[in-house]
């Protein structure tokens, strides 16, 4: 067999014969880049070949099949037709140098006339950017860039520099400010368009050259060395922004507003209110806002803050002085904001003004000063409070408001509580000075926790000081105590009928009444109850609370003056336990330690001699009714412990007989069901129901004991009957002129008395009110005798200062049986300590009671030799 040619494709010449293989030339290197450069930038006359119409040029033609060996062979043994199409690459007629120079001179013309502002720019962005892509390609994006900065130096001296120089000395500062920002801008929108002619040499080659800066870098650099950093134009550059700065605050400073810096001074300048933001924005830029315009800022700001300051502490007081430095720092942190200054500026100028207008020794004087602030606090002032406490806290300066804080509470509080002209209103007023102080601790003073302390601390100081005056009758007792004692009284007797009655001063009627029936009475007593119990918290001494609190409790009881008996059982609780539901139940503390046992036990028994004493008389009746005897009046009796209830006078009385033969045979009962007991009648406690048969209509008078043995002597008397003063008076002439009183001269006149006045005299005559007429059918007549009088007032305060005397001489004795022996000054000592629980002992009422021992052989007097000298110390005589 005969081998096969293997096929083969020859290639053709594009213009020769295809039976010739014609040699292909190269051109050289850069010919041909400079044919490719011209052809690049040349689009008149496009050399474009469509080969999808089946016409090819005559240039290109189909490389055919060389003839093969075996011209017979059929189609399936012949090998594939390929087409190839060769790039075919002409001579460069161009010379690569002439190109670079082209493309340089459009470059430098399209340069020269960005920074004339003229419209000669004959190429298109598009062919400025292919041609600085091509010279980059080249190898040339060095010299290209140098030339670039060369010709941007040049441009910025001759189109910016220049001018400005030669109208500087026709500018003021700011003018000259205004000019310098308004190049920049123009610099800025020429720089753009250069980023974009020559954004292939930036992202190319500036962008892998570190050394080097970008386009944008350049720019702003060399505007700042030919402009900004000129020698001549610098500090006029600075001197404006700052004069400009100066300015704006001297407008807001004489009163005047706008948006940033007020009203116009002078129109010229601040018809521009965007100048400084735009300058502040270019110092950004330029680099220069850190290490020249802040700097230089930060003095200005400094001196006019220090001389703003000055002006004002002496010639404001101190709520204009709170409220101007407030809207200084306001108005500051808000033009930071509006102009732009870096955070650290702002920083700056914060310590600043907190330096000058808030730590300084001078100005903490002012804003810390006692009476200032008591003067705010007086009026009532929060918002003003609220901004000094915001002063303050930038510093961390609150707690030194307390000193000021304490001082008002106590000079105020003071002044309540030793206001004798107002002595009924005290409990009233104090309630409500506390309420006043909680709401300013909240809202002015953010619930600061140690101006609380401070308040509670205030309150203990004004509230336990004593005073030897008419309102203690002479004594050192504590007047809060007594007071508290009578207005929970006036609560639990009234409930909110007595306690809207008594109101503050400033809290009208229908302010009450809307509080009244806004909620349940008993809810509104229950917190009527825990604010009193708040205020009783802070009394050291309780045994004047205690000795009119017991008092005003049996009156309660054995009148059945109660309003709720349910209230009284939760006092009683709250007095036990020392809980409440008060805001500030975790901090107080327990009543029962503070009361102590034995009172709260006499309080217990109290409450269960009322329970027995309801046992006994139904007892008593049970009997009468099995014995068949219906006797003419209904006799109750209350049988009492003395050692729990308070002791009450014995006043000689002369009852009715009917009243009497009850009165024995109830004493005959009960000592049958308790032998060994002895009952003792206090009268001045009782009260009685008569049925009155007046002339103009029968009636039902609840009055006390005095008063019915009073009334039943005109039993069966004429209406007209005049009996005389000397008639009725009997051993105790002061009780019944206060009896005579209340029946003849007081709002019910059940009798009439001549002649007609307030004030009962010896040489009155009393008679029957014919003419008496109530449209109610039973009336209460006010006892006298359940009312207070100055004399028991002065009794119990008397017998609290002597039980307090005998406590002291009792912890002495303990103190110097345990000790033996012991300086003055170390008991002393351990006898406040011992009796703190009840109140604060004066140092000279101590020594009274240890003359007293001394007088009694307690204890005796010696004098010890020290290195200190001799020393006054005592001994226990056992």
């Amino acid at each position: 067999m005969r081998p096969r040619s293997k096929p083969s494709l020859e290639r053709r010449s594009l213009e020769g014969s295809p039976s010739k293989r014609p040699k292909l030339s190269h051109p050289p290197q850069q010919d041909l880049n400079t044919r490719v450069a011209n052809k690049m930038y040349n689009f008149s006359q496009p050399n474009l070949i469509d080969l999808t119409n089946g016409n090819a040029p005559a240039s290109l033609t189909m490389v055919q099949k060389r003839p093969s060996a075996r011209s017979s062979a059929t189609p399936a043994e012949s090998s594939p037709k390929k087409l190839v199409v060769k790039h075919v690459r002409k001579k460069s007629l161009v010379d690569p140098e002439v190109y670079v120079n082209q493309v340089r001179s459009q470059l430098d013309a399209a340069l020269s006339a960005i920074f004339s502002d003229s419209q000669g720019v004959t190429r298109s962005s598009e062919e400025l950017y292919r041609g600085v892509e091509h010279l980059c390609k080249q190898g040339r994006a060095a010299s290209l860039f140098e030339s670039l900065v060369e010709k941007c130096r040049q441009g910025i001296s001759s189109r910016f520099g220049e001018p400005l120089l030669a109208r500087a000395s026709t500018l003021d500062d700011v003018g000259i400010l205004q000019a310098v920002t308004e190049l920049w801008d123009g610099w800025k929108a020429r720089l753009k368009t250069i980023q974009s002619i020559f954004f292939f040499l930036d992202r190319s080659y500036l962008l892998h050259t570190p050394s080097l800066p970008s386009i944008e870098e350049m720019g702003t650099n060399e505007f700042n060395k030919q402009i900004f950093s000129h020698p001549a134009l610098k500090p006029r550059i600075l001197t404006g922004a700052c004069n400009l700065m100066a300015t704006y605050r001297q407008g807001k400073s004489m009163g005047q507003d706008a948006d940033l810096v007020g009203q116009e001074i002078d129109k010229s300048i601040f018809q521009k209110q965007e100048l400084l933001p735009k300058a502040i924005t270019m110092f950004k830029s330029l680099g220069v806002y850190t290490s020249d315009f802040e700097p230089k800022l930060l003095g200005l700001s400094s001196a006019y803050f220090a001389a703003w300051s000055d002006e004002k502490a002496a010639t404001l007081k101190l709520p204009q002085y709170i409220e101007a430095s407030h809207e200084l720092i306001s108005l500051e942190m808000r033009r930071c904001d509006i102009l732009g200054l870096d955070s650290t500026t702002r920083k700056t100028l914060e310590s600043y003004l907190e330096d000058l207008l808030i730590v300084q020794k001078d100005r903490q004087q002012l804003l810390l000063d006692i009476v200032g602030v008591s003067q705010l606090l007086r009026e009532d002032k929060r918002d003003a409070l609220k901004k000094l406490y915001g002063l303050l806290q930038r510093r961390d300066l609150c707690e030194n408001l307390q000193a000021p804080f304490e001082a008002y509470i106590v000079e105020d509080g003071s002044q309540i509580v030793f206001d004798e002209a107002r002595e009924q209103e005290m409990v009233v007023r104090l309630l409500e000075f506390k309420k006043k102080l909680d709401s300013i601790w909240k809202y002015s003073f953010s619930s600061h926790e140690k101006l609380d302390g401070s308040l509670r601390r205030a309150f203990d100081t004004f509230v336990n000081k004593t005073k030897r005056s008419n309102m203690t009758w002479g004594t050192d007792n504590p007047k809060p105590g007594e007071m508290i004692a009578k207005h929970v009284d006036m609560i639990l007797k009234g409930g909110l009928r007595t306690m809207s009655t008594n109101r503050a001063p400033g809290k009208t009627d229908d302010q009450g009444d809307a509080d009244a029936t806004s909620e349940d009475e008993d809810v509104e007593m229950s917190k009527q109850l825990d604010d009193v119990l708040e205020l009783f918290r802070f009394v050291h001494g309780k045994a004047v609370f205690e000795a009119f609190y017991k008092r005003d409790l049996a009156r309660r009881l054995l009148l059945n003056r109660s309003a709720s008996a349910d209230a009284e059982k939760n006092m009683l609780t709250r007095l036990t336990s020392g809980l409440s539901t008060s805001t500030y139940q975790c901090q107080s503390t327990d009543m029962l330690a503070e009361c102590g046992a034995g009172f709260t036990h006499n309080l217990e028994t109290m409450f269960k001699d009322m329970e027995l004493a309801r046992g006994e008389v139904v007892s008593y009746k049970a009997m009468l009714e099995e014995r068949g005897i219906k006797p003419g009046i209904d006799l109750n009796v209350s049988v009492l412990s003395a050692s729990a209830w308070p002791s009450y006078p014995d006043v000689p009385l002369i009852i009715p007989r009917e009243v009497q033969e009850q009165q024995d045979e109830f004493e005959r009962h009960y000592k049958m069901r308790h032998t060994g007991r002895k009952l003792a009648w206090k009268h001045s406690l009782a009260h009685c129901q008569l049925k009155a048969n007046m002339p103009k209509g029968n009636k039902e008078l609840v009055v006390s004991s005095y008063q019915a043995v009073v009334l039943l002597i005109f039993k069966d008397k004429p209406a007209d009957e005049e009996i005389p003063y000397n008639h009725i008076q009997g051993e105790n002439d002061m009780e019944l002129k206060r009896t005579l009183q209340s029946l003849a001269c007081a709002k019910y006149k059940v009798l009439r008395k001549t002649p007609k006045g307030k004030d009962v005299n010896k040489t009155d005559t009393f008679s029957v009110n014919a003419n008496f007429n109530d449209p109610k059918y039973r009336i209460k007549i006010n006892q006298i005798q359940a009312k207070e009088t100055k004399e028991e007032n002065k009794e119990t305060h008397e017998r609290v200062a002597a039980d307090r005397a005998y406590e002291t001489q009792a912890a002495i004795v303990r103190i110097m049986k345990a000790k033996k022996t012991i300086t003055h000054a170390e008991l002393v000592a351990e006898v406040i300590s011992a009796t703190m629980n009840r109140g604060v002992l004066d140092a000279a009422d101590i020594k009274k009671n240890i003359e007293k021992l001394i007088e009694k052989d307690y204890i005796e007097r010696d004098w010890k030799e020290t290195e200190d000298g001799r020393r006054n110390v005592y001994n226990y005589v056992s």
